[in-house]
């Protein structure tokens, strides 16, 4: 068994040479850890010196696999491999935990909100004298912080990290919640919803658990140690009247937002200091993220909306919508717009996939196939002259993943807001 005793006495293979790979690769460097070698399906030119000749001899002799978070057992081409040696897959979280060179940790998951809940606890945690580090799959690799024993540790955790992760013991667990999301990679929705529930598994009787009131039942089912904590949405709402922010005070955050006053609390932060320190938070960029207001149009960058779920917090939270919707579908999602239609005005589909997001709007909410963020804007600004609403929301909220036509969410989105930017002078 590993521990941070004999660590040094044990081998690894780095599957897998991306971000997540590469920070594995420093952290040995770092901590005088040799005894590795690395492995990528794809990119057979990296750290040469370091490969095996023969994979299925080093897989059977080392004594640890560290997966990166991207890598699934159902898509690599050395699956069957791989499932042979499951038990001893770990994660880049578990090398940290096995070190546990910090102070305290938070480990934030769930499928909506999760990035900026952890930009949040980090901002209000620094605002009332903690140092804090952040990072995971919120972009930072968490063995590429610099951590010591005065860190508050934040930890954003995704499901394909969680998924094969054994080590994780967090003193505070936060899963905000679960909707329909990769299902593609891990196979069904009860593998996802484990893949979460696991940073509950190896808390202590002293480590506190949150969940919504949705999760209690499976949570005292799996007989978890952690202090169960179930944040009440109500008594946040009580407080919000105190806070000054606008972003915050809009109503999608209100689920999340009262985690963090939950944990604060347990932090004897007080009341006071909590709302002055949520009031100097700024958003993330693409988390319907207001960037443009001109006469009577406003505009709304929600790139990160990747399922029909998370773009529903923007389309239930706004009016007067032109929504551009679009992009490579998740498996299995499904629109209901019935009780949200009142709320927009038009659709605009964007991406490859017309099809699919034609099929599950049609007859229920106006729409025009546009294909890309450029045709969707023109066409936009063309038809709030013939609507002639007193106020309009121009909002990007793909309800899908951007791969068929971006690199990624963040290109997008600062698409979405360069173009808008340069026609908004152009025809408003």
């Amino acid at each position: 068994m590993i521990s941070k005793k004999n660590f040094k006495n044990h081998s690894f293979l780095v599957y897998g040479l991306g971000l997540t790979g590469k920070s594995v690769i420093n952290f040995f460097k770092r901590n005088n850890i040799k005894n590795y070698k690395v492995w990528d399906d794809k990119n057979f030119r990296l750290y040469k010196s370091k490969r095996p000749v023969n994979l299925d001899k080093t897989l059977k002799e080392i004594n640890h696999i560290v997966l990166s978070p991207g890598i699934s057992l159902k898509g690599s081409k050395n699956r069957n491999k791989l499932k042979k040696y499951k038990n001893k897959i770990i994660t880049d979280l578990d090398l940290i935990f096995l070190l546990k060179n910090f102070s305290k940790s938070v480990v934030v998951t769930g499928t909506n909100g999760k990035s900026t809940t952890c930009k949040i606890i980090d901002h209000v945690l620094k605002k009332n004298g903690y140092k804090t580090l952040l990072g995971g799959n919120i972009g930072t690799p968490i063995l590429n912080l610099n951590v010591n024993k005065n860190n508050f540790l934040i930890i954003e955790a995704s499901s394909f990290q969680l998924a094969y992760s054994k080590f994780i013991s967090p003193d505070y667990a936060i899963l905000l919640n679960i909707t329909n999301d990769h299902i593609d990679w891990h196979g069904s929705i009860r593998n996802y919803i484990n893949s979460k529930f696991k940073i509950f598994e190896r808390q202590k009787k002293s480590q506190y658990s949150f969940v919504n009131k949705n999760f209690k039942y499976e949570f005292k089912k799996r007989r978890f140690l952690g202090k169960l904590n179930i944040p009440n949405i109500d008594k946040y709402k009580k407080i919000k009247p105190y806070i000054k922010n606008s972003y915050l005070k809009l109503d999608i955050n209100d689920e999340n937002m009262s985690f963090v006053y939950s944990f604060t609390k347990l932090l004897k932060i007080s009341f006071k200091s909590f709302c002055k320190s949520l009031n100097s938070f700024k958003g993330l960029p693409h988390r319907y993220e207001i960037f443009l207001k001109q006469n009577n149009c406003t505009f709304i960058n929600d790139s990160k909306a990747t399922t029909f779920e998370a773009a529903k917090f923007a389309l239930k939270n706004t009016k007067n919508i032109y929504w551009i919707v679009g992009g490579l579908p998740k498996k299995n999602d499904k629109f209901r717009v019935k009780s949200l239609k009142k709320n927009i005005i038009k659709s605009y589909i964007i991406g490859e996939n017309i099809n699919f997001f034609k099929n599950q709007l049609k007859n229920k909410i106006k729409l025009m196939i546009t294909k890309s963020l450029k045709n969707s804007i023109i066409q936009i600004l063309k038809d709030i002259k013939s609507f002639s609403h007193k106020e309009n929301f121009i909002l990007l909220s793909p309800a899908a993943a951007s791969f068929d036509q971006f690199l990624n969410f963040e290109k997008r989105g600062e698409k979405f807001k360069k173009l808008s930017k340069y026609y908004a002078r152009k025809y408003i």
